[in-house]
């Protein structure tokens, strides 16, 4: 027997002495018997106050650690001045007063007649209310007493309704005590949040001027603004007017500073998950109820609606009872408005602790973690990461055609072998890794606690709607539950595919960001080589393969999807297949209707509930890459802090290896160092820099044991690693400034000279890494800060060899040797012994990786020797013309910042950029997906018709029937359309395509599988749009990456001059996840929601007009109310997407600089650095959000006011039910989709504005690329090179680097450019390469003007090798001969004839950057490019200055043979340098101070 229950049974709900309901359906009130008990309500929670006011102390030691507040502020010794205390006081005289008053007038129940136990309950109530205030005195907002008076004041006012007409003292008396708990409320509305006795003077205060000088108003409002988000008007009045900058924006909360909650987070131990659960325990519990409230209201709406309509259909039930069902559905969705605003605030709080304690977890690891960034596990094969990662099949024919590898990458895509992935060793994370766990992975994690809402309200929804469909239909759902059942199980299996293909996506786009980053580092080195396009090839590939893998995981998620679409329209195609057939009933309009409502819904959470079980694997994925992260080792700390000692550092037969590696670096090696200075000396590759890493503690101690100092190291990196601020801040390094010790510091460091020539200074800002400094003035910036450092210690890694001999030798004299040296033990590395070996208190020779203590006396004086360069000027002459030199302090002057600012665009996003996108996605997959939206939203109609005709088919059709059965309905509009066109009526109604049908009392298989039909139809045109999405989404991210990418490859110098990598980073990183997102689906939700508005517009003009002004009137509130939000909505995404890069640019700064930071023990200064840029670009989003709520706020609730206006004016006015509801439903539509578009548009212009930071890049300056093609044969070897009158410099605001240079540099050559550093040689060296272009004057190579020719010619045909060569992750060979220009042959001979001696192959493994290589080798490698290529003009830019000498003179004679027939550029310090020129030329300060022959020098 199947049942057939109403969706509001009105059976014994409440069956309490005697009373059958607790709710009377007929008049909309409570039943007599009901209302005494309602008094129960406020007793009971006043009690519960009561006991917890006076319990606390106890209660306290039994609540759980997460139900505590995180952070809470304490008291700091403020004293509460009187007037606060009188002012805080006012408050609680103010509620006591409320409290007497209904107390009073409560008194009347206690005499006869009116003497009762609910009238007793409430005057103990009250007495109770005002005994809690007299004891606990509240000064702060006491939100459980506000519920209580709430409820005081439903109850009085229900009972005061109830009295009306029975007694006039009953009803006076319940008014008074309604209006005096309604006073109460309002006074605890506007009480503050904040205790007294908390000071507030740093907290901006509501309406006034923001600032980020003050924490933002949160900390202190009162519940009213809280509530109603009122405190942002200032933030908004102030967008409104202009574009917003970083020092409009309040600072952010207390709760939310990183500073304290990262303090508090790392003390926590366990997994990340489980930290992070204990840390937000609350604020999960609080938005797990707020979710439970959410859903109540959201079922309780339909529910109403339905009592509405049969209430205004039956003409003998009084006007009141509608009214009340309005006024009950206006509470509800107000109540459902406040909710979410509560649900955002704390959601997003959730959010942003969490989000901010992974973050700054994830940087602390990276400082602590050991130094093995890209290292191989030993005996693994190597690999190149600069090639797009494959899961190749075992055994698979690297030869066979393209097809075929085509087909194995696309096979490889789908049948990845498990096995062959378990085995997979796990590596360090990348640079590139730990970008996608900043900007992904954290993200993914943290974005889960924001939705716990969702988590919550669809599956549990789900439950409830099916629920609900079988109280209406009976076990007839039944077998609907078993098709749901059946699509879910089908669903887990693709879920578990899923979960695995994520995985391989997540590891494409680490390799995507890694090749990406190398591109952008390595940008100015792959171009001087004319490789910039094949590496942009690889980059593409490996773009491309993420995207592949992309589409594998979204086809994933839209075979959910649509499983769940078909299984949704499927049940109620089952569940009326079994209602109607099996059953053998009438399928009448009062059944049908209802039904559509919970279908509608049940079909709404199935189809989210996907999205959010590939959230939750994302966020599982995400959560395991993290905590491998985390797991990873961390560097051991030194030994314990000692007092100052003769004895530094001991160590006893140790062996060390780099970390990760198992071979050792250094064997055997036993060394004591004491105070003084030790030379530490040997070839290229020997250990040298590898022994200063062991005294750092940056290598693993395999065998024996060290003694190292915990303590402070002033370390100065072989490769100068600085930081994009002045030259003061870089040599303070977050130092004290000691004015006379920098002084001395400076001056002993030869930087006075170098100082003087700039406009500010030691205040210049200089560049990412010192870019705008020379290779020497690096060196000596990075000794400075050294030297000016407090360390006993000082290791020095070769600061010597980027500097001229006049320059070194005075620094050995006034540095080594001076005052800053005393008592301090400093080692340091050089190939140029000659200059510190007279001071030099003890010598160690490093060769293959042992360590020997040598007797100065015993070592042959040919090696110590040197001699200068140049004009033969003394030390003594050099360092008397430096010590001349006067540095005028520039206090007053503003410092020139070296980087640009990043551009923000200001108010809307342009039509252009919607336009570069919608191109992008190709206009053809646009319009296709256009026309399937309209397919699919007129197939929804129809179904809804269909649905309606088949309930009307019945002949038995229920009185309920009529709501719809009126001239308005749906199929009578459509046929009036079709008459309307001209269509004959008789026409239409022979071959209206129902009448085709035979009565479903009759044959009902027919309707059924009509009903069938449609669904497939409405999932197929669900499956072709988000497939059209897919493709729109794959073209577009391909598209505007791959233009973006050509443009970057091929910008002016200048712009990676003063645009640091961080910012484009972020660009390629943060922006291009945006593009890669669904940010299509905005497009198609405005689509539906325009179609939504136009034809319930439509409906309601051809049903009313009185409606049609009501709805016009109402669209213009919302779009005045929108207007006030958008402006400081785009100003607030943008600042929040700007102070992104300073987060990325400091890891990438902190990754290439580790060990510099953790030497110098500066890890809490860049942590506080961090908190500070987390700090900043988190309040930008988390007002912006508050924005976001403003909007809700006002939307939700004009929402629920226009509704009710509706329902009111339909009462009122002459309209039949059926028209009403059928109106009804059409307003609530355009205010619906009105709500939508306002909300889709404003979502659409943030997203956008990652748009819009992509197209930038794509209108940046590019270099010019030349207008003449040279011949094949040029340049000829033998040709010379010509500077005519040149003049350049790097930009137009900047002093020349070259001034009227004029001379000419014989062909065949090797010519020698020599000068102090900064003199302008690395400038004249580069502009050979047509990297800058003079403004007047030409540069000549073989007859023509390089500035005219092709540029991508001239730099494959010249070779360059810089100072500091770029290496890439992959083979020698890769690094050789990127191109594949050369035969495996021709790289080996010249590998073995250059690097024979270090054993190398062209399979050996370097690591990025070359981070398992010394400096030394580093540039072998790039000397073995070099003749490799045998280009007629070489350029050396000091590139053998980390080379010892005997290698450096090996080299220079294998050089010469292998060159003899090109023209060779040598800058070079050396003696030997210049002594194999034959020409010279020597520069000062841009100018040719000298040239000729070297036998004329």
């Amino acid at each position: 027997m199947f049942y057939q229950l109403p969706l509001l049974p009105s059976d014994e709900l409440g069956a309490t002495s005697g009373c059958r309901q607790f709710w009377d359906h007929e008049s909309a009130w409570f039943p007599p018997c009901v209302l005494p008990f309602l008094v129960i309500a406020p007793a009971s929670l006043i009690c519960l106050i009561a006991c917890g006011y006076f319990l606390d102390p106890i209660l306290r030691r039994w609540q759980p650690e997460w139900t505590r507040p995180y952070l809470t502020e304490h008291d700091e010794g403020n004293d509460i001045l009187p007037e606060d205390t009188k002012r805080s006081l006012r408050w609680t005289l103010v509620l006591l007063v409320c409290t007497g008053i209904a107390f009073v007038a409560k008194l009347v129940h206690l005499y006869p007649p009116y003497l009762d136990v609910p009238g007793c309950v409430l005057i103990a109530s009250w007495a109770l209310t005002g005994l809690v205030l007299v004891l606990k005195r509240p000064r702060s907002c006491p939100v459980m007493l506000l519920v209580y008076f709430i409820m005081c004041l439903l109850v009085e006012t229900i009972l005061c309704t109830d009295s009306m007409g029975k007694s006039k003292l009953l009803t006076v008396s319940h008014s008074i005590a309604a209006v005096a708990a309604l006073m109460a409320c309002f006074t605890i509305m506007w009480m503050p949040f904040r205790r007294p006795a908390l000071a507030a003077i740093d907290i901006s205060g509501v309406g006034q001027a923001p600032s980020s000088d003050f924490r933002s108003p949160e900390d202190n409002l009162c519940l009213w603004q809280f509530l109603t988000v009122s405190w942002m008007a200032p933030l908004m009045s102030l967008g409104r007017t202009r574009q917003l900058n970083e020092t409009d924006v309040w600072f952010l909360g207390f709760e939310f500073q990183h500073s304290r909650l990262h303090e508090k987070f790392r003390r926590m131990r366990g997994s990340v998950i489980s930290r992070v659960l204990r840390a937000n325990g609350l604020d999960v519990l609080i938005l797990s109820t707020i979710a439970i409230v959410q859903m109540l209201c959201a079922f309780s709406t339909p529910v109403l609606l339905q009592q509405l309509l049969q209430a205004m259909q039956d003409p003998k039930r009084p006007t009141h009872v509608p009214l009340t069902y309005a006024v009950l559905a206006l509470v509800i969705r107000l109540v459902a408005a406040q909710s979410q605003v509560l649900n955002l605030w704390y959601g997003r709080r959730c959010y942003e602790r969490s989000r901010g304690e992974m973050m700054m977890m994830v940087y602390e690891k990276a400082l602590s973690r050991k130094n093995i960034l890209g290292t191989h596990e030993e005996g693994e094969e190597s690999k190149t990461s600069s090639e797009p990662p494959v899961d190749e099949e075992p055994g698979s024919d690297d030869a066979g055609s393209a097809t075929r590898k085509s087909w194995d990458s696309w096979r490889s895509l789908f049948f990845a072998r498990r096995k062959s992935q378990l085995k997979r060793p796990k590596e360090a994370a990348t640079l590139g890794k730990i970008f996608n766990l900043l900007r992904g992975d954290v993200y993914d994690v943290a974005q889960r606690f924001w939705e716990i809402d969702v988590l919550i309200d669809k599956p549990l929804g789900l439950v409830i709607a099916v629920v609900l469909v079988w109280t209406l239909f009976g076990p007839s759902c039944f077998l609907g539950i078993l098709a749901i059942l059946a699509a879910q199980s089908l669903n887990a299996i693709i879920a578990k595919f899923l979960f695995e293909r994520e995985r391989l996506t997540r590891a494409s786009t680490d390799a995507r960001l890694q090749i990406t980053s190398q591109f952008v580092e390595a940008i100015r080195h792959l171009r001087w080589y004319g490789w910039q396009e094949h590496w942009l090839r690889m980059v593409m590939d490996a773009r491309q393969h993420e995207l592949n893998r992309r589409i594998i995981t979204k086809l994933c998620t839209t075979s959910i999807n649509i499983i769940n679409a078909f299984s949704s329209g499927v049940f109620p195609v089952v569940a009326l297949y079994a209602y109607t057939k099996l059953a053998g009933y009438d399928l009448r309009i009062d059944i049908i209707f209802p039904a559509l409502q919970l279908f509608t819904m049940l079909e709404t959470r199935l189809r989210e509930i996907p999205n959010l079980i590939t959230s939750l694997l994302n966020a599982s994925i995400a959560l395991g890459r993290i905590e491998d992260f985390m797991v990873e080792p961390d560097k051991a700390d030194g030994s314990a802090d000692r007092p100052s000692s003769e004895i530094a550092i001991s160590l006893d037969s140790c062996s060390l290896s780099w970390p990760g590696k198992l071979s050792p670096v250094l064997r055997d090696v036993t060394i004591t160092i004491s105070k003084g200075l030790t030379v530490v000396s040997g070839k290229v590759g020997s250990g040298k820099t590898a022994f200063l890493s062991g005294l750092l503690g940056e290598l693993d101690i395999l065998t024996g044991s060290c003694d190292l100092p915990n303590e402070m190291i002033g370390y100065c990196a072989q490769t100068p690693w600085l930081q994009s601020m002045s030259i003061r801040d870089n040599i303070l390094f977050s130092a004290p400034y000691d004015e006379h010790r920098y002084k001395r510091t400076i001056e002993a460091c030869a930087l006075l000279p170098d100082l003087s020539q700039f406009k500010h200074g030691d205040l210049t800002f200089i560049g990412e890494n010192g870019v705008g400094l020379s290779g020497g003035q690096k060196a000596r910036v990075a000794l400075a800060r050294a030297v000016y450092s407090s360390s006993r210690l000082l290791l020095l890694d070769d600061p010597l060899s980027a500097l001229d001999h006049h320059t070194a030798e005075f620094i050995v004299r006034k540095c080594l040797t001076g005052p800053l040296m005393k008592d301090r033990t400093i080692v340091l590395v050089t190939h140029r012994t000659a200059l510190v070996y007279n001071i030099a208190d003890q010598i160690i020779g490093i060769e293959d990786g042992t360590a020997t203590v040598y007797d100065k006396a015993s070592l042959p004086k040919c090696t110590l020797t040197s001699h200068p360069i140049g004009n033969g000027a003394s030390s003594g002459q050099v360092g008397a013309e430096i010590e001349e030199v006067n540095s005028a302090e520039e206090a007053a002057a503003i410092p020139d910042k070296f980087f640009e600012e990043e551009h923000r665009a200001e108010w809307g996003v342009q039509a252009r950029v919607y336009w570069s996108y919608i191109k992008a996605g190709k206009y053809r997959w646009w319009a296709l997906l256009v026309f399937v939206l309209a397919a699919y939203r007129l197939m929804a109609v129809g179904q809804s018709w269909f649905l309606k005709e088949w309930g009307e088919a019945y002949g038995d059709v229920s009185m309920s029937a009529q709501i719809v059965r009126t001239p308005w309905s749906q199929a009578a509009l459509l046929v009036n359309l079709m008459l309307s066109f001209g269509v004959d009526g008789a026409h239409v109604a022979s071959h209206y395509p129902i009448n085709q049908l035979p009565l479903p009392s009759e044959d009902v298989r027919p309707w059924l599988w009509t009903f069938f039909v449609i669904v497939c139809l409405q999932a197929t045109a669900l499956l072709l749009s988000q497939l059209l999405m897919l493709v729109i989404v794959y073209c577009a991210g391909k598209t505007l990456f791959r233009r973006v990418m050509d443009r970057v490859s091929n910008a002016s110098f200048r712009f990676f001059d003063v645009t640091p990598v961080g910012r484009l980073m972020n660009r390629l990183t943060s922006d291009i996840s945006v593009v890669d997102g669904n940010i299509s689906a905005q497009f198609q939700d405005i689509a539906f929601n325009a179609i939504t508005w136009i034809s319930s517009i439509f409906v309601i003009a051809t049903a009313t007009p009185t409606f049609l002004v009501f709805s016009l009137l109402l669209t213009v509130a919302f779009v005045m109310i929108f207007l006030q939000f958008l402006p400081t909505s785009q100003s607030l995404r943008r600042l929040e997407m700007v102070s992104l890069t300073p987060l990325l640019s400091n890891f990438g700064e902190l990754l290439h600089g580790l060990t510099t930071v953790r030497a110098f023990r500066t890890e809490e200064r860049f942590q506080n650095r961090v908190i500070s840029v987390v700090d900043k670009f988190q309040g930008m989003d988390h007002f912006y959000w508050s924005l976001q709520a403003w909007l809700m706020y006002r939307f939700e609730s004009l929402s629920a006011l226009s509704t009710f206006c509706l329902t009111v004016l339909a009462l009122y006015t002459d309209t039949t039910p059926g028209l009403v509801a059928f109106v009804l439903i059409a307003a609530n539509n355009i205010v619906d989709s009105t709500h939508g578009l306002c909300k889709q548009y404003g979502q659409l212009q943030m997203d956008f504005v990652s748009v819009e930071r992509i197209d930038e890049l794509l209108h940046i300056e590019e270099e010019p690329k030349g207008t003449i093609h040279p011949p094949a044969a040029w340049p000829r070897y033998g040709s010379d090179v010509v500077f005519d009158k040149v003049t350049l410099r790097y930009a137009s605001h900047l002093n020349p680097a070259l001034q009227d240079v004029s001379l000419q540099i014989p062909g065949g050559s090797t010519t020698a450019v020599i000068g102090r550093t900064g003199s302008g040689k690395s400038t004249l060296a580069v502009s050979l390469l047509s990297v800058v272009r003079p403004e007047a004057g030409r540069i000549l190579i073989d007859g023509l003007d390089i500035a005219n020719v092709d540029t991508q010619a001239l730099r494959t045909r010249v070779t360059f090798v810089a100072q500091d060569p770029v290496l890439f992750p992959g083979t020698i060979r890769l690094n050789l001969d990127p191109t594949e220009e050369f035969s495996d042959y021709e790289c080996a001979e010249v590998l073995k004839r250059l690097c024979g001696r270090h054993g190398w192959s062209l399979d050996t493994h370097v690591e990025s950057g070359g981070k398992n290589l010394s400096q030394g080798q580093r540039q072998l490698i790039a000397l073995t490019r070099a003749v490799l290529r045998r280009s007629p003009l070489v350029i050396f830019d000091e590139a053998t200055a980390s080379i010892d000498q005997e290698t450096s003179l090996e080299l220079q004679q294998i050089v010469r043979e292998e060159l003899h027939l090109s023209t060779v550029v040598t800058i070079a310090h050396r003696v030997e340098a210049v002594k194999n020129a034959a020409y010279f030329v020597e520069l000062d300060q841009g100018k040719v101070l000298r040239q000729g022959t070297v036998a004329d020098m």
